[in-house]
C-alpha cells in the first residue's frame, strides 16, 4: 500500500511537471524549452506567471505530499535477524 502511494505522487507529480512545460511553451517557445533544459527556469516561471502556472504548481506539491506520505508508511524495512546497536 505504502509503495503504491508513493508511486502515483510520483505521477501526480509527472503530471503536474508535464502540465507546466505545456503551460510555459503556450507563453512562448523559450520558456518551454527552459523549462525543459535549463536548471530552475521552471522556478523563474512560476515567479513570474505565477496566474498561469499556479495550478500545475499545487498539482506537483500534491504529488509531493502524497508521496512523502506513502514513503513515511513504509518506514525502512530491517532485515531478518538483523541486530541493532
Amino acid at each position: 500500500m505504502a509503495a503504491a502511494l508513493a508511486l502515483l505522487g510520483i505521477v501526480i507529480i509527472g503530471i503536474g511537471a508535464i502540465w507546466m512545460v505545456i503551460v510555459a511553451f503556450q507563453e512562448s517557445v523559450l520558456w518551454g524549452l527552459g523549462c525543459l533544459i535549463v536548471p530552475f527556469v521552471s522556478l523563474v516561471f512560476l515567479v513570474m506567471f505565477w496566474s498561469r502556472a499556479k495550478n500545475p504548481f499545487f498539482v506537483q506539491l500534491a504529488g509531493v505530499v502524497i508521496m512523502a506520505i506513502g514513503m513515511a508508511m513504509g518506514g525502512v524495512p530491517v532485515p531478518e535477524g538483523a541486530t541493532t546497536p
